[in-house]
């Protein structure tokens, strides 16, 4: 059985979705989810769903006393990203080598970096006049949205959508593909 951490630090969609998808699995369980934020109503989600959660506000997350311990508590195997905002610390990424993943809302390397999170993202795909966007899911290295791709799936961009428009359909793609992706990247451990 791999055990996973779901980090995240908004609403936790993705987090509920991925909660689910495992949900009576014989090979992976959601063990913990950690937020950033206290109030982070993915941490409700989690509640709802008796996932244990816990908050690590960035200056935890980047002490390796405290984060590594907790993760060692709960046998973490494998640490998904979902709408996680801090950048992972180096000592992390060091402790779970091509474990972590994180999904980004565009088509890497178009839209990545620093700030380039959530609406942000669907803001730059409208001003740039991009046909396409998507999601992309990959490996966490210590350079922001600069780790190996694992997958990427798009979807059109109409000169008539809006940021929020794309960010209905990158949430779309979101939803149907990132579970499965993990799955087929967990059973290759």
């Amino acid at each position: 059985m791999i055990t996973i951490a779901i980090f995240v630090s908004g609403s936790g969609t993705n987090c509920e979705n991925i909660i689910q998808y495992f949900r009576g699995s014989e090979d992976v369980s959601t063990a913990l989810v950690v937020s950033n934020r206290a109030d982070a109503f993915a941490l409700e989600r989690a509640r709802r769903l008796a996932v244990p959660a816990a908050v690590v506000p960035k200056s935890q997350l980047n002490d390796p006393d405290i984060i590594l311990p907790l993760l060692q508590e709960f046998h973490i195997d494998f640490i998904v990203l979902a709408g996680f905002l801090p950048m992972i610390p180096d000592f992390l990424i060091d402790a779970f080598p091509r474990r972590i993943v994180n999904i980004h809302p565009a088509l890497l390397p178009k839209h990545g970096g620093k700030g380039m999170w959530g609406h942000h993202v669907h803001e730059a795909v409208k001003a740039a006049g991009d046909t396409e966007t998507g999601i992309t899911i990959h490996y966490v290295s210590p350079v922001c949205d600069g780790g190996e791709i694992i997958a990427q799936f798009s979807t059109p961009v109409s000169p008539d959508d809006t940021p929020d428009t794309i960010a209905d359909k990158v949430h779309i793609l979101e939803m149907q593909h990132f579970p499965p992706v993990l799955h087929t990247v967990l059973q290759q451990l």
